[in-house]
């Protein structure tokens, strides 16, 4: 998986006249109100969809643990792959948004499957895409989510697991039986808020470390081409994105090249697939980019700050050790972080594994799958996970291997329609 994914991001930023540079372009039309097309979701709901799923506990634990593993040169390494990752996630949101098809209500659905099966006759590959998402939202997306709500709360509290498990379950069924547009809803408002609370806690941290900044950052490029800082570089990917809890075992930094980004890319009323591809790749910009980068300037700057502190901490806890310098209750505010991002992964995931179902059977399965999730939310946050990590790890791949092949097999179509109409978008909304 690390050659076919950093393969795959190092060819679409060069085909695609690295369209990392467009960033800017694409976070001003993410907040546009001018586009036009009365159905399917607005850009920014798309996107705070997708960026539920993608920011999660591993954004915050997952570094802590590549700086543990690698030293602080891996947050370098983190912050490059979430880079590179932008053109892939370019390439698959451009795919779905321009084969996607219209529901019986008007709205808007896509995904990797449909470009399988309309464009390629791949309905094999589709379908394990499919089967594959569902498995992957029931592991990764809610029992693992809930499993770190759980380890979250009892931190701060000695609250029963099975308490904690229902609250959770009841909490995600409010939102997620109330179909896509209720989740696109709450994804819109929460994200925002959980993002700068959480920013907000680095960001004073990274104020009281001030004097250390300059050497935070000496460190951090200058470890950053030891052999020991780039493994941990690589592990902290996996971190970041496979587990979502901060121990991860697959290597996917922000889901670009999953597959699943590109659902909620297909429910935008957005028309033209260039722009959309430009809107859904803000969302590894600020998952891995933006969130790694702050979370590891925090740690590392405390680090050099108050060494001694550190000597000997568990991988997953020299975040918690961080934030314990700030003023305020630092331990609290990073537990409701945790809590926050997980119960956003959930949210965003259960978008996804509707999609895999809607593909294969239809509006008549939603519900039943609805069931299964809420109770895949509870049952995650009793039980022992060891078992559900491997085999989520496992699915991911089953949905990031068909999926890259789609995108190397309409790799032609990608770079040809993105080099005749990017620069007429860029035109246009520069004209506005």
């Amino acid at each position: 998986m690390l050659v076919i994914l950093l393969g795959t991001h190092l060819y679409f930023t060069f085909r695609l006249g690295f369209i990392q540079r467009k960033v800017p372009l694409g976070i001003r039309l993410s907040f546009s109100k001018k586009e036009t097309g009365e159905n399917g979701i607005s850009p920014f709901s798309a996107l705070a969809t997708a960026l539920a799923a993608t920011i999660g506990t591993g954004n915050i634990v997952g570094i802590s643990a590549a700086i543990a593993i690698g030293g602080p040169g891996a947050v370098f390494w983190c912050w490059m792959t979430g880079v590179l990752g932008i053109a892939t996630c370019y390439a698959e949101c451009f795919l779905s948004a321009k084969y996607r098809v219209t529901c019986a209500d008007g709205s808007y659905t896509g995904g990797p499957m449909y470009v399988m099966e309309k464009v390629l006759h791949q309905k094999s590959g589709a379908v394990v895409f499919a089967v594959s998402t569902i498995l992957a939202s029931l592991g990764m997306g809610s029992s693992v989510q809930s499993h770190s709500i759980c380890a979250a709360v009892q931190i701060q509290r000695p609250v029963s697991a099975s308490v904690i498990g229902i609250v959770a379950a009841v909490l995600v069924g409010i939102v997620i039986l109330g179909g896509a547009k209720q989740i696109s809803k709450v994804c819109t408002y929460l994200v925002p808020i959980m993002s700068i609370f959480y920013f907000g806690g680095c960001l004073l941290l990274i104020w009281m470390n001030q004097a250390y900044l300059g050497e935070t950052i000496a460190v951090i490029v200058r470890s950053a081409f030891t052999s020991k800082s780039v493994a941990g570089g690589l592990a902290g990917t996996a971190v970041m994105v496979g587990m979502r809890t901060g121990i991860s075992k697959g290597l996917f930094t922000n889901e670009a090249g999953l597959g699943s980004i590109p659902m909620t890319a297909a429910a935008s009323r957005i028309k033209s697939p260039v722009k959309q591809g430009i809107i859904s790749m803000t969302g590894p910009f600020w998952d891995t980019v933006v969130m790694c980068a702050i979370t590891g300037i925090a740690i590392v700057s405390s680090m050099i700050r108050e060494p001694g502190s550190y000597a000997g901490a568990a991988d997953d806890q020299l975040c918690f050790l961080a934030f314990d310098k700030l003023p305020v209750n630092g331990s609290m505010m990073l537990s409701i972080s945790l809590v926050l991002f997980a119960y956003a992964s959930i949210i965003g995931w259960s978008y996804y594994g509707e999609c895999a179902v809607r593909y294969l059977w239809g509006e008549r399965k939603i519900f039943s799958y609805r069931i299964a999730y809420i109770t895949a939310v509870y049952l995650g946050a009793i039980m022992s996970l060891d078992f559900v990590w491997t085999v989520s790890d496992l699915f991911n791949s089953f949905m990031a291997i068909p999926n890259i092949l789609c995108i190397w097999m309409l790799r032609k179509v990608i770079i040809h329609e993105t080099r005749a109409k990017a620069g007429a978008v860029t035109h246009a909304h520069s004209v506005k």
